[in-house]
């Protein structure tokens, strides 16, 4: 008998068409049909995450970490992953998928009315092309693709072989991008930049310059209409983004604001919204396993054991957020989490770090790491985009008093950060620990993804290297039974507990600003089925499909 998850076509939210009168902005454009003096206000989202300038590169399996924003807009995914049902994944290009008997094949029957943006359609051989880039060039792989080959068995279905069965591994076709074969194929991937890009996706590339990026709505779009027609995308600063948010010269933003409350949200209720959405996994201290000394496990839990988390989600303005050790929220897991772990919050442990520290045979002697002869001193790196600094210091100052480690700043730029960490070119680092589901959070500590220091891992930064977490992982991607998947994935939360390839710091959220004075028909937290943010594949889509003019 098959194992099949079929999926009736999804009919997406449209966006109402009816012609509004603009509010004033200095962000408009003329009405794109041409028959009214009307302006049509611009959607414009403040990127505080690219750094001040933007790279034309949209070539999005190119191994480059220095890219253009909101590739998402014009590429696709076969699958999105929905967090508004625990991370279940939902059709998007394929409309439906099937396993085979044995789990070590899977067909995807493909939308029948999707085209590219320059009017090709898209088909099975394009689906095809796209999946084999990771496969045929090994240093593209930034998603981790697992499968072993991929075939058009049809005009509309492709198929996907694994070595073994792999039933929980689809979240991976959630980041891998579709893109046209008739331009692709004629490319060096490894250096090429895209600066034309044509996708499946709603939008265009219609302006591009180092300080804003202009993508024009699609009238063609497969998944519906577009009220706004035009969306700009502009580099700003934790600091000044909130004041654009306030005057309305931007109207979505992605800021942590720890007074947004007061500061924004009371200003205007109505049209200034601060949301949070969380993620299901967390904001962790990732270790680098793969080098000494945090190659010891006694180490890294008496490292773990001071991190003062309370204390950092109240500068984050957050109480109560604090990250049980599993790396699963209570709030999304509960029905997965070992019965021990369940509202589990980390407290410091001084005295238990001491004797975790002797167990390591590790002495600190002004301030470093000493064994063997041996002098270690250790660095934390983060996003100084993300104004992660303070943090960085709660954490410096808890284990110099308690464990007398001097651990030293090493903050970076996002991208100049996110290459460290695949490069594996560092001693702590601070990322997000999460995924599509419970197999989605713990798969990235598979050794398949291992990498040596110095080349480039697809995710698995901390070099984790364990065999009975290969073992439970691949026992999980084997799986099509929940209640044998619920058991490995308690399996997988004591590894990480005891062994700490990773040690949670507090609850992942997105946050979402808004300024509705020009769009409305924002999803809300209480109310959703799509994340509105700009940078999460597929719903920010969703969320401009939603939006409708404010009227003035």
């Amino acid at each position: 008998m098959r194992i099949k998850h079929t999926i009736l076509r999804v009919a997406l939210p449209l966006a109402v068409t009816a012609a509004l009168v603009a509010a004033c902005s200095p962000n408009t454009v003329a009405d794109p049909d041409g028959t009214s003096d009307d302006s049509v206000p611009a959607l414009v989202y403040g990127n505080t995450d690219g750094g001040t300038t933007y790279t034309l590169n949209y070539n999005v399996y190119s191994p480059a970490t220095d890219k253009s924003p909101n590739s998402s807009l014009v590429y696709e995914p076969l699958v999105r992953i929905d967090y508004s049902d625990g991370g279940n994944l939902a059709p998007w290009l394929a409309e439906s998928w099937t396993f085979s008997p044995d789990g070590t094949s899977v067909t995807f029957v493909l939308r029948d009315d999707v085209t590219f943006s320059d009017g090709e359609p898209m088909t099975a051989d394009d689906v095809a092309f796209s999946l084999s880039i990771p496969l045929e060039h090994a240093e593209l792989n930034a998603t981790g693709a697992t499968y072993e080959s991929v075939e058009a068995v049809s005009e509309h279905e492709v198929q996907v072989t694994y070595a073994a069965p792999s039933y929980s591994s689809l979240n991976q076709f959630a980041s891998l991008q579709i893109v046209p074969e008739h331009i692709w194929s004629e490319q060096e991937l490894t250096t090429w930049t895209n600066p034309e890009p044509v996708g499946t996706g709603g939008f265009t590339v219609a302006d591009f310059s180092p300080q804003q990026v202009t993508f024009e709505a699609r009238d063609d779009y497969w998944g519906g209409t577009f009220e706004v027609q035009t969306f700009k995308v502009v580099p700003v600063t934790q600091d000044t983004v909130k004041a654009q948010l306030l005057s309305g010269d931007v109207h979505w933003g992605t800021v942590s604001w720890a007074n947004g409350e007061e500061e924004f949200v009371a200003l205007d209720p109505e049209a200034n919204h601060y949301q949070l959405y969380a993620t299901g996994g967390a904001f962790s201290a990732i270790f680098n396993t793969g080098r000494a000394p945090f190659d010891d496990v006694h180490l890294r839990r008496a490292l773990a054991m001071t991190i003062p988390r309370s204390d950092i989600v109240a500068t984050l303005n957050r109480p109560g957020t604090e990250a049980g050790p599993t790396g699963l929220v209570d709030g999304v897991y509960a029905d997965w989490l070992r019965p021990e772990y369940q509202g589990l919050v980390q407290e410091v442990d001084a005295e238990g770090a001491l004797a975790e520290l002797a167990q390591s045979g590790f002495t600190v002697e002004g301030g470093a790491l000493v064994r063997d002869g041996q002098v270690y001193n250790p660095t934390i790196s983060f996003n100084t985009d993300f104004g992660w600094e303070a943090y960085a210091d709660i954490m410096i100052n808890s284990w110099r008093e308690h464990l007398g480690l001097e651990v030293a700043p090493a903050g970076a730029p996002g991208a100049a950060l996110f290459e460290q960490q695949q490069l594996g070119q560092f001693d702590i680092t601070i990322n997000a620990t999460g995924g599509a589901g419970v197999y989605g959070v713990y798969s990235g500590l598979s050794s398949q993804y291992l990498a040596p220091e110095g080349e480039q891992a697809a995710i698995n930064y901390g070099r984790w290297n364990d065999p009975a977490t290969d073992e439970v992982i691949a026992q999980m991607a084997s799986t099509a039974d929940p209640e044998e998947l619920r058991e490995l994935g308690q399996e997988m939360q004591q590894i990480v507990v005891e062994g700490v390839p990773y040690s949670p710091i507090y609850t992942s959220y997105w946050f979402i600003d808004i300024n509705a004075s020009e769009w409305t028909g924002w999803p809300t937290p209480e109310d959703f089925s799509y994340v509105p943010s700009p940078q999460q594949s597929t719903d920010n889509t969703l969320t401009l499909l939603g939006l409708e003019r404010a009227e003035s």
